[in-house]
């Protein structure tokens, strides 16, 4: 199973636009405080928009808490990896969790944390002009980098027939 983790977030329109990435990849998101805003902020939610009520989502007081719960396998992002977000195999044939682990807007994830696991710690590739991408487009890049390894799992390809969509042959239609 795929999981976003966000270390303190601090931006609720950054967690806001990553709830709605992790609703529409059937992601479950992790939460580890301390966080900059409040979950029933309004921003949030209109970040989320009205898919929130089908995040799956957890919230934890720290990063030893989150770590206690979750076995699996830990990536972590920073822009002082030194490997691509695709040199790793996300394929999951094993089926283990596999979590993708992003760092507060400000600073990032702990040096601490990172230099435990160097083999795991990855950068998005990226000119010289900006420091970092921001922290939700980040996390669509890498998880449908993981989605395309695994067929996109369950995902749809196509758009519905149902009274909510266009349907699937809405581009052939007059």
């Amino acid at each position: 199973m795929n999981n976003i983790v966000l270390f303190e977030p601090e931006i609720p329109q950054n967690t806001g636009n990553i709830m709605r990435t992790c609703v529409a990849t059937d992601t479950k998101l992790h939460l580890i405080k301390p966080l900059g805003f409040k979950l029933d902020d309004a921003h949030l939610k209109r970040s989320g928009v009205n898919y929130i009520d089908k995040l799956v989502y957890e919230v934890y007081e720290n990063w030893e808490d989150f770590t206690s719960k979750n076995p699996g396998i830990y990536y972590y992002f920073t822009r002082y990896g030194h490997k691509p977000h695709t040199s790793f195999d996300y394929s999951n044939k094993n089926k283990e969790n596999l979590y993708f682990i992003f760092g507060k807007e400000s600073t990032g994830i702990p040096k601490e944390i990172l230099k435990k696991d160097l083999y795991h710690c990855m950068r998005i590739p990226m000119t010289n002009n900006v420091r970092a991408l921001n922290v939700s487009n980040s996390v669509a890049i890498v998880i449908y980098e993981a989605l395309r390894q695994q067929d996109y799992n369950d995902l749809l390809k196509e758009e519905p027939d149902d009274v909510k969509h266009k349907g699937s042959d809405y581009l052939e239609r007059d």
